[in-house]
């Protein structure tokens, strides 16, 4: 084991299948608990234990080694140590007396550090006073040289208006100029000298220059205004800049030549004799006419001369007392009682705003327009809010109360019915130039999606309250039903959804707590109809109308707005198939109370002697007549036509196999019967009064073969392919062992 100076022990390494880490020992923080738990988290105590004997006895072999390799170190320690303390004895004394001289010196130095540190303060007192004494001197200085030049003779300093003399005409520019530049470090030093006693005495001299400075730039600012002196504005304008009062020579502009000519233009007499257009324009006139010379000036626009930057008059002074007379002398123009007027005057009053804004000239001008607090005074005065309640209240309260009569016919061509033709309408109202606002985009972009949300409910409060009305009714008159009631449901789409009810419907009016009428097949087909070309004519609507009014407005996203489009188109296409239902089951309904004709065949035939079957049946032939009178009262586009005829063939095709197979099987069991009673009796097969002609069985099957060829021709005859008839496979299988059981 070695000794380190540097980093202490160091522990002699044991081998590697010790559970633990020697350099543990060696931690300032070691413990034997913590030590302990944690080995015993890893291995048996048994098995510490025994690793901990092994490292002992590699320590204690390390030590005997150290000890052999010191050997003679050790045994001649004690020997080492004789006299140790006499010599310890004798620096004692030495080292005393060097500890009392080292602190005498340390006492001297901090004495005379402390003397060098007063000194220093007292130079630095003195020179802060020096400074101050020369400002003071400096003021009286500037003061009595600015006094010299103005004119102005006082005789006590403290008489604050004594011996001021207006010399504004006699002093030139250059003279102005001198003054505002002694002026200027007159204030400079007022600052740093603030609370002196002096100062605090010379201010009435101090007011009495300040005053007489700017009565003589405001008489020279006025008159180089009057007399379009460009040179006495640059340096009237310089001279304000120079003793920093640029808002002085704004404030002035404003009062003087501003606010006279405001005063006289923004007026109601004025608005009545000229209308709003036409005082905006007398408006934009005053920038031409009375501000270029100061735009020429402050911004260089001409080109020519030194520019005196700083001063935005138009931002400043003009715009300010625009708003404040419009916002004080004609508030009639921001009242949004009548919406039409408050759509015209807003869109000409921004109109004006953004001329303003182009006269202003450059990209800083026009940020500092919007920034300014007149600019937000001026937008916020008009009641954006209530505008839009009113045109809502006027959109929106015209669809609902379509809805009421959705059903009643439209007066335009586009649409058939109420509901959607008003719809389209208030959907157009949204956007129209005479109703929409930029500003309001995100208004009228709600309202279009509530628009066309409300006509998706209303679909489906249609559908709930006709579904729940049929379903009242199939309950008692569902054995009663009759085709003649039937055709009753099938009208013409010109017949409004509040024309009198059938004898069937006031029958069973008392059963439904509905008030409005049922709805007509007609009607469900306009419906749906018009849903289509809603459709349709919403999403065209969206890419030519309303998506560029949102572009010129910087709207982002506007594809997320498309989506927003078509998930309502989506909602509405959902709702189609349920109310395409309706009529498929009316039309099923007609249609189908023929095929209960087929269980009489059987009884047509038997014991009858009628010929054999040549020709289908009536109820065949009556079985289109619904399908047909439907098909040539409503005009169906082609798809929806074909999706239509299939329906209703297949339901219909599946019920004529019911009824078909149960026939067939009827009269099989009766053959069948027969047989065996004739066997029984011992009847001979001659004795059959038929049995040189068909059998009337035969002739049953015969006529439903015909039938069902007859009803196949007549889905063919609408143009649909056979095969795509659910059933219709099934239908001629019927056929094909009808005709495989007949005897003859």
């Amino acid at each position: 084991m070695t000794v380190d100076a540097g980093k202490g022990f160091s522990l002699p390494s044991g081998p590697a299948s010790l559970c633990f880490d020697k350099e543990e020992f060696m931690k300032p923080g070691f413990d034997v608990d913590q030590f302990v738990l944690e080995c015993r988290r890893r291995v048996q105590l048994e098995t510490l234990r025994d690793d901990l004997n092994i490292y002992l006895k590699i320590l204690k072999s390390a030590m005997i080694e150290l000890i052999n390799k010191d050997y003679a170190d050790f045994v001649n320690l004690s020997t080492n140590l004789v006299g140790m303390d006499k010599a310890i004895g004798h620096l004692t004394v030495p080292l005393g007396q060097l500890k009392e001289e080292v602190m005498s010196v340390r006492s001297a130095m901090d004495e005379a550090i402390e003397i060098v540190e007063q000194k220093l303060k007292q130079q630095k007192d003195i020179q802060h006073k020096k400074a101050c004494l020369q400002r003071l001197m400096n003021i009286t200085e500037s003061v009595e040289k600015i006094e010299k030049l103005l004119g102005i003779h006082s005789g006590l300093s403290d008489h604050s208006e004594g011996g001021v003399t207006p010399t504004t005409g006699q002093l030139s520019g250059q003279l102005i100029e001198r003054v505002a530049t002694e002026f200027n470090k007159l204030q400079f030093y007022v600052t740093k000298s603030r609370g002196l006693p002096l100062v605090e005495k010379i201010k009435p001299r101090i007011a009495n220059i300040t005053t007489t400075l700017q009565f003589s730039l405001e008489g020279g600012f006025l008159d180089g205004l009057a007399t379009n002196n460009v040179e006495i504005l640059r340096q009237c304008l310089r001279t304000y800049a120079l003793i920093d009062k640029t808002r002085d020579a704004e404030n002035l502009f404003r009062q003087h030549i501003v606010k006279p000519y405001m005063e006289e233009v923004v007026t109601e007499d004025y608005i009545k004799v000229n209308g709003l257009e036409g005082m905006i324009k007398k408006i934009l006139e005053f920038i031409p006419k009375h501000c270029k010379i100061l735009k020429d000036v402050t911004s260089g626009v001409s080109g020519t001369g030194e520019i005196v930057r700083g001063y935005d008059f138009l931002v400043n002074s003009v715009w300010p007392e625009i708003v404040g007379n419009l916002e004080a002398r004609t508030p009639t123009i921001f009242a949004p009682g009548n919406p039409d007027t408050f759509h015209e005057k807003y869109l000409l009053c921004m109109e004006f705003l953004c001329k303003f804004e182009k006269l202003c000239g450059n990209q800083g001008s026009i940020k500092h327009l919007r920034e300014h607090s007149s600019y937000h005074t001026f937008l916020t005065k008009w009641s954006l809010p209530v505008y839009f309640q009113i045109r809502f209240q006027d959109i929106a309260g015209s669809f609902e109360t379509a809805l009421v009569t959705g059903f009643n016919n439209s007066q335009e061509s586009t649409f058939q019915l109420m509901s959607t033709s008003v719809l389209w309408q208030c959907l157009h109202k949204c956007w129209k130039k005479e109703i929409y606002l930029p500003a309001l985009s995100h208004r009228f972009w709600k309202l279009t999606i509530q628009l066309l949300s409300r006509y998706t409910a209303w679909l489906d409060e249609v559908y709930e309250e006709e579904n729940n009305r049929r379903s009242e009714l199939d309950k008692p008159m569902k054995t009663s039903q009759s085709a003649s009631s039937l055709d009753r449901m099938s009208i013409t789409p010109d017949t409004s959804r509040s024309a009198s009810p059938s004898p069937q419907d006031a029958m069973t009016s008392s059963m439904t707590s509905s008030v409005n009428p049922p709805i007509t097949v007609g009607q469900i087909v306009c419906l749906i109809s018009d849903s289509v070309l809603l459709v349709q004519m919403v999403e065209e609507f969206f890419d030519t109308e309303i998506a560029p009014l949102l572009e010129k407005e910087s709207v982002g996203n506007i594809s997320v707005l498309k989506d927003c489009i078509k998930e309502c188109i989506v909602n509405i296409e959902e709702r189609q198939p349920k109310f395409q239902l309706f009529i498929t089951s009316d039309i099923i309904k007609q249609c189908s109370v023929y095929l209960k004709q087929v269980s009489d065949i059987p009884r047509l035939y038997r014991k009858t002697n009628r010929e054999v079957p040549s020709k289908p049946s009536n109820y065949i032939i009556s079985l289109e007549k619904p399908l047909k009178n439907f098909l040539e009262e409503h005009q169906l586009e082609s798809k929806q036509k074909a999706d239509f005829l299939t329906q209703v063939f297949s339901s219909l095709t599946e019920q004529y196999i019911t009824v078909t197979s149960d026939v067939l099987t009827s009269v099989k069991k009766m053959e069948e019967s027969l047989k065996r009673l004739k066997k029984a009796r011992g009847t001979d097969k001659s004795s059959d009064s038929n049995s040189h002609g068909m059998s009337d069985d035969d002739k049953v099957r015969q006529q439903i073969i015909l039938d069902i060829d007859c009803y196949g021709n007549q889905i063919s005859g609408h143009g649909i392919d056979k095969s795509a008839v659910n059933g219709f496979d099934k239908l001629l299988e019927l056929a094909q062992d009808a005709k495989s059981a007949m005897t003859s």
